[in-house]
């Protein structure tokens, strides 16, 4: 009997240790993310005391005169993400449907693990085929035709005006797109597949077409996650730094033209954060740093609280 309470003891020990073990891993977490936070906060007051709401209002970046102001890289990131966003998700969808509804069994497999693949290319990579490969493609054959087509119709007519150089918000949100469709896809594709297999039979049964299954039984189940999976899509359009930097022309200015150069925050901290002497300008950067850090950090938790939402509804008919 000793024996069997010594050994229920040392289990209850190697329980609480387990526990307490993984309850420290879960707060260091959150540690580091404060300290990010906290650091972020303390390294932007000088810029915050300087320019106060004004920062976010102003569009002037002069490094010489000591004059900042965040418009256009709020502007930059904000156009080439909802750039990559309207290319991404319908193709994204394309892709899961076909790979859950219409792809011959031998080939599913394949294509899933080739779109998988193609997330862990380095944006690097892409931002070198982009500016080396695509931009030259780009300029002498799409942009001129978007020119030609679009450039004369009222309203939209003005996005696509100037000179067709290859790089630009254009360019870049079309970079940003490829590199994020095999997250949305992976994602719809995954969630598109919790559906029950008896609620599309059900409905081939009744003389539905693959269309108006999708439609009407598979998004219906899965619109949480199909919604979560985009919002993962566009915080990683908000973060990429690398390719953007490579494509998107680097001038701090706003137009109303998608074919000339911009800013995004990632690119302004990749060209600028080694080079910061003045305290002023380091102090500028690291306030575009947290505000991407609050963009980034809502649409994260707008992404958890969409797939939170789809797991709860998994085995409810709808």
């Amino acid at each position: 009997m000793s024996s069997l309470q010594q050994k229920l003891k040392q289990q209850r020990l190697l329980d609480t240790l387990f526990v307490g073990t993984t309850r420290l891993f879960a707060f260091l977490v959150l540690a580091s993310l404060g300290g990010i936070l906290i650091s972020l906060v303390i390294g932007a007051l000088p810029s915050m005391r300087e320019f106060g709401f004004g920062f976010f209002t102003s569009s002037n970046w002069d490094t010489v005169q000591g004059q900042y102001g965040a418009l256009a890289p709020i502007y930059g990131t904000l156009v080439t993400s909802a750039i990559a966003l309207l290319i991404a998700v319908p193709v994204s969808f394309g892709i899961a449907v076909f790979l859950t509804e219409l792809c011959p069994a031998f080939l599913r497999r394949p294509l899933g693990i080739a779109v998988e693949l193609l997330a862990g290319i380095p944006s690097i990579i892409y931002g070198m085929w982009g500016l080396f490969v695509f931009a030259p493609v780009f300029a002498d054959y799409i942009q001129p035709f978007f020119i030609k087509y679009f450039g004369d119709l009222p309203l939209i007519g003005m996005l696509f005006q100037g000179a067709p150089m290859g790089i630009g918000m254009f360019a870049a949100g079309l970079i940003l797109a490829i590199m994020i469709i095999p997250f949305i896809a992976s994602v719809m594709r995954d969630v598109f597949e919790v559906t029950p297999p008896m609620l599309k039979e059900s409905a081939y049964g009744l003389g539905s077409t693959t269309w108006e299954v999708v439609r009407h039984v598979v998004l219906p189940y899965t619109k949480a996650g199909v919604v979560g999976g985009i919002i993962l899509g566009l915080g990683r359009a908000l973060g990429e730094t690398m390719a953007v930097t490579f494509i998107i022309g680097n001038t701090f200015n706003i137009s109303a033209s998608l074919y000339n150069s911009g800013v995004s925050i990632t690119s302004a901290l990749a060209n600028e954060f080694a080079e910061a002497v003045d305290p002023l300008h380091l102090s500028s950067l690291l306030y575009l740093g947290l505000i991407l850090f609050l963009i980034t950090f809502v649409v994260l938790c707008i992404s958890k609280v969409m797939l939170l939402r789809m797991q709860r509804n998994e085995g409810r008919s709808h």
